[in-house]
């Protein structure tokens, strides 16, 4: 038998897969988004840029931008009853 993976793409086969009309180079502008402190973000993993994913349970959760490190965003975003940070580059962010 060989080892479980229990890297960063454990587990994720269906949940990052793309749609095939949405399948290729995902558009460069989206890396360019800025958020302010304060406003609310959704992760979305963007299975096209591989740098900068946050890890798995954060896919589809909304939080809020509570500071940038480098060109990354730190979201505070709430799982079950505890609030836990996420740093994720701007690929896999959108608008709430």
């Amino acid at each position: 038998m060989v080892k479980a993976s229990k890297g960063i793409m454990e587990k994720t086969r269906q949940k990052f897969r793309r749609s095939p009309r949405k399948r290729g180079l995902s558009p460069i502008t989206r890396s360019f988004q800025r958020f302010e402190v304060g406003e609310k973000a959704v992760i979305r993993i963007d299975s096209s840029f591989q740098k900068g994913w946050p890890h798995n349970r954060f896919h589809g959760q909304t939080g809020t931008v509570v500071g940038k490190q480098g060109r990354a965003y730190v979201i505070d975003v709430r799982l079950g009853g505890k609030i836990k940070k996420a740093i994720v580059k701007p690929e896999h962010l959108g608008r709430a």
